[in-house]
């Protein structure tokens, strides 16, 4: 059930303060293991930034700015937060729906509309329950400001076609696309047939894929599977967890997944085009039932599948990811960044056109949930407050 709705006043009043630049044993990585996890994280000696604490969170989750630079910040128990520009204020969002909010579900993704200044429309995912099973939603509401802001003539746009016991991979990230189509993540749902999961590979279920929407929630016209038979929301097939999708300065569609064990992936998205899995992965299941660790061929010239732009292993745990088109680090100008989860991360995806190769790896000691572009450039962080980590948001800007 999402919390009491109420400002929240009752939170640690912590002033803002830097943290320490040098950590001893921190260092930018750039493959291997990290180091055991810090509740704080802190800048690498030789990364082109310091860190920032603006606000203590509760297991957040995504975040998106409004025009004013005021935050909408999503909690995993239900908890939608309007945040001042400098976090010192926050006040609860009124209006959103009861959440699931076991193992993975909970409130997730917010998006502003793109014509939000007129239309003042914010898009939100989260997971619901339908008695013992659970489901990913695609939501949107107005938004209305004041001292006790709220979302009203809350709609639900679209849900998860085959709701499932499991509560894992709901995946559910929105991107609004530059012609003003919504694109929308729905995981594998940890679906499993007898030994494999079959679901992603299946054109007429909508688990596994990106789906390409009008804003109101129904499927944009010519999608490229309708023709053969799928769903006609289905854009991309043949995926696992999708927690990480945005678009570039030139139009690009870049996604990022969750592998098994290894095979964590940056993928450049095309319309119609099937990404492997099940049946293919540079990962491998993990050593328990049904699998037990049984191999998965990896990606191949000549598959049929699309492969991976970039892929890790030992896995990196991505949690959301952004593409930078600031101002602050003029060299970062159009790559990708991905918060590491179990990788304890910030990941720079070096971006060339419709071409990515590993950039750096700054080891920051804690779960970075999302990172997410300032309007001045900045780069703020979400770390997710679970397994050791404390829940914070905090902001990067370069070294003086």
């Amino acid at each position: 059930m999402i919390k009491p709705s109420s400002t929240v006043a009752n939170r640690p009043d912590r002033s803002r303060r830097p943290w320490a630049i040098a950590l001893a044993g921190a260092f930018v990585l750039t493959g291997g293991a990290i180091a055991a996890a810090l509740t704080e994280p802190s800048a690498p000696p030789d990364a082109p930034f310091r860190i920032e604490e603006i606000a203590d969170l509760d297991q957040p989750w995504a975040m998106t700015f409004l025009p004013d630079g005021r935050m909408l910040i999503t909690e995993k128990a239900g908890e939608l937060l309007l945040l001042s520009a400098d976090g010192k204020q926050r006040k609860t969002v009124t209006g959103t729906p009861a959440v699931m909010s076991q193992g993975q579900g909970g409130l997730m993704d917010v998006v502003l509309h793109p014509r939000f200044a007129k239309n003042r429309m914010v898009y939100f995912s989260y997971s619901e329950g339908a008695g013992k099973d659970t489901g990913v939603v695609l939501a949107r509401g107005v938004f209305n400001d004041g001292d006790a802001p709220s979302l009203s003539g809350v709609q639900t746009l679209f849900r998860g076609a085959k709701y499932d016991t499991t509560t894992g991979h709901y995946s559910g990230r929105i991107a609004f696309s530059p012609d003003g189509n919504l694109y929308f993540t729905v995981g594998d749902r940890q679906q499993w047939d007898g030994f494999q999961r079959t679901t992603p590979q299946d054109i007429k279920i909508l688990s596994g894929k990106v789906l390409r929407l009008k804003d109101d929630g129904t499927p944009a016209a010519g999608n490229p599977l309708a023709a053969r038979g799928g769903d006609p929301a289905i854009w991309t097939y043949g995926h696992r967890n999708l927690l990480g999708l945005a678009f570039d300065a030139k139009g690009n569609l870049w996604e990022q997944e969750m592998g098994p064990r290894g095979g964590d992936e940056v993928n450049l998205i095309l319309p119609g085009r099937n990404y492997g899995w099940p049946v293919v992965s540079n990962g491998d299941n993990y050593p328990r039932p049904p699998t037990n660790g049984a191999a998965i061929p990896d990606h191949s010239p000549g598959d049929g599948f699309e492969a991976p732009k970039v892929w890790w292993n030992p896995a990196i745990s991505p949690g959301g990811m952004m593409v930078y088109s600031g101002k602050l680090w003029p060299q970062w100008r159009g790559d990708i960044f991905i918060g590491g989860l179990s990788s304890q991360s910030l990941l720079r995806v070096d971006v060339n056109g419709t071409q990515a190769t590993k950039g750096d790896q700054f080891a920051l000691g804690t779960r970075i949930r999302e990172p997410e572009e300032g309007p001045d450039g900045s780069i703020y962080l979400l770390t997710d407050g679970l397994r050791g980590s404390d829940g914070k948001l905090v902001k990067l800007t370069p070294k003086k």
